[in-house]
């Protein structure tokens, strides 16, 4: 028997590692330690459930699990043979217990492809991992293969990349063979740094084999014998199981000199950024690690042609690679048949927000937004109405009702006015305010511009004043305009694809929320209440009693009135922190 104990930073944020030492002393008080099994994995992906413990080999999955809950799990599940009633999970709508992950909804839809190995392995242990055909890609493609044959058959899976931009990984590889040099560098892009997203970090935390594996593979096609992960320092738990797995490759022979008794030999090398959103894009990264600024450069030249030290160099993220070493076992063919005509496999997404079902999931290019948002993710939190969901992080749009049927591709979500990006999935109900959003979106992208173009650093701070003039409820029509042409002006003028695509959330709240830009400049309001200048705190004075709670609670003394008589707030004074509203027990406060 084993028992799988989450390992993803969620959950071992929620003591997940307590869980796996009160399992273990449990055991070992039973003197049951010799036949099951405590193992510690990645990321299940149903965040919203966590901790997660997964007994083998019945599948019981138990949910929300707290360290005193391990000696339920031993006396009633390991030895009596009697699931846990109370860790089961229940169905939102039926109620009823469900022992088995896949029949559930959150999994029902998904198929796991870069997540195959995600919550099913010792991601410390190459051993389990060689017994899920880890490295039994690279051995084909080694043994069987030559590097032209082996990008033809990555052209032919018609992989794209999953960093964002969508590029075909064949054609990518392709061009790094094509130039010549003495030496040339693949690299790992796991600079993972939208808002909401999570995706590369738990492959790294779950399968760091499947990455190292597919690093080899690029090396052997395009002629590189050195491989770069580049990675934030701020992912402390996946940079520990990358280096683990690292050197466990190393002393396995399936990285280093001669590789399976090849003649192909090929190493990797960890290169930690600070956490900077630009450096996601490849010239960028580039830059950083060989210790510049991380700003992006002209292209072309690309990186295929001059990259890294001014050698060829081929960029992938963490996601794409996950996906490689499946595609040479099962072959181009087998992957092609999943997903969309020009939008290939899988995708995985890091689904948040105003949503039941908070976690990760990957589901088949082609889904619609409606089978993500209320089948896999149980639909909005608290009953609420849907309201927009923000796909492709700060760089992305915000899509609304009527796109509820579009299929997840590349193509299809950028002709709706948002984008694939990297896999961040926001949802949002009707008390978010898409004016305030917008704003919050270009706050950040603010924040992480590197200040190399005048369009980026100097108009998308434009583009921040304006939004907040607007939420402050001091705009005009003309600031309305404004926003739209600034933007355009932007997206047509930025060097790279943070200024290219940080007007996006401007545009689609524009295109699909005009109506609430609107009330802001021409009525004075936010109808979600969110935008506090457009908010204002009046007291009823047939419900007020005068007890005086609200005004001793006012940090500002915004409230007067005499005790059992009606009281008022200036407006002028208050700064709408609620702490009156929270106080009164009368129910005689409300906002307007």
């Amino acid at each position: 028997m084993h028992l799988l104990v989450c390992g993803g930073t969620g959950c071992r944020a929620s003591a997940s590692d307590a869980i796996v030492g009160k399992l273990e002393k449990e055991l070992e008080e039973k003197n049951l330690q010799d036949d099951v099994q405590v193992v510690m994995t990645g990321c299940f992906g149903f965040c919203e459930k966590g901790p997660i413990v997964k007994v083998l080999p019945d599948n019981t999955f138990y949910v929300q699990v707290k360290p005193d809950d391990a000696k339920s799990i031993v006396e009633e599940h390991v030895i009596k043979g009697r699931k846990v009633d109370k860790l089961l999970y229940r169905d939102p709508e039926t109620s009823k217990e469900i022992s088995d992950s896949k029949h559930m909804g959150f999994y029902k839809k998904q198929l796991r492809i870069a997540l195959r190995n995600c919550g099913v392995i010792n991601p410390e242990s190459i051993d389990e991992a060689i017994a899920r055909d880890a490295y039994a890609a690279l051995a084909k493609v080694l043994g069987e293969m030559t590097p032209e044959q082996a990008i033809q058959e990555m052209i032919n899976s018609g992989l794209r990349g999953r960093g964002g931009g969508g590029f075909p990984t064949g054609l990518k590889w392709k061009f790094a063979a094509d130039n010549k040099a003495d030496q040339k560098y693949v690299v790992c892009n796991a600079d993972e740094g939208d808002p909401g997203a999570f995706m590369d970090r738990s492959i790294l935390e779950g399968d760091p084999h499947s990455v190292i594996e597919a690093m080899a593979i690029n090396g052997y096609c395009i002629g590189a014998s050195k491989g770069l992960v580049y990675i934030r320092a701020e992912y402390p738990l996946a940079i520990e199981r990358l280096k683990t797995a690292i050197n466990h490759a190393r002393d396995y022979g399936l990285l280093g000199e001669n590789i399976l008794g090849t003649n192909f030999s090929f190493d990797i090398e960890m290169r930690y950024g600070a956490g900077a959103f630009v450096c996601g894009e490849e010239t960028a990264l580039i830059h950083s690690m060989e210790g510049e600024r991380g700003e992006p450069t002209f292209k072309p030249p690309f990186p295929a042609e001059s990259g890294y030290l001014g050698k060829p160099t081929n960029v992938n993220n963490v996601e794409t690679y996950a996906n490689i070493p499946v595609i040479y076992l099962k072959g181009a063919n087998w992957f092609n048949k999943i997903g969309t005509e020009k939008s290939k496999g899988t995708k995985v997404f890091a689904l948040a927000g105003k949503i039941n079902n908070v976690g990760l999931i990957e589901v088949p290019m082609g889904t619609t937004l409606r089978e993500v948002i209320y089948e896999i993710g149980g639909g909005i939190k608290d009953g609420k109405k849907f309201k927009a969901v923000q796909t492709g992080g700060p760089s992305g749009g915000c899509l609304t009702e009527k796109h509820l049927d579009t299929p997840i591709d590349y193509d299809t979500l950028i002709a709706s006015g948002s984008m694939m990006g990297s896999g961040g999935m926001i949802v949002m109900d009707e008390d978010d305010c898409m004016v305030s959003v917008a704003r919050f979106y270009l706050d950040f992208t603010v924040e992480e511009s590197c200040g190399k173009c005048s369009p980026c650093r100097i108009g998308n701070k434009r583009l921040y004043e304006q939004l907040d003039i607007i939420c402050k409820g001091k705009g005009t029509l003309d600031d309305l305009d404004k926003l739209r042409n600034l933007s355009h002006v932007i997206k047509d003028t930025s060097l790279c694809g943070l200024g290219q695509t940080s007007p996006n959330p401007v545009l689609s709240t524009l295109d699909n929320f005009y109506h609430e830009y609107l009330e802001h400049v021409n009525d004075k309001k936010c109808r979600a209440g969110v935008c506090k200048d457009l908010m204002q705190y009046i007291i009823d004075n047939e419900q007020c009693v005068g007890c005086t709670a609200c005004a001793r609670v006012c940090p500002v003394g915004a409230i007067s009135g005499e005790r059992k008589g009606p009281h008022n707030i200036d407006q002028t004074i208050c700064i709408k922190c609620g702490a009156c509203i929270e106080k009164c027990k009368f129910s005689a406060i409300s906002i307007q």
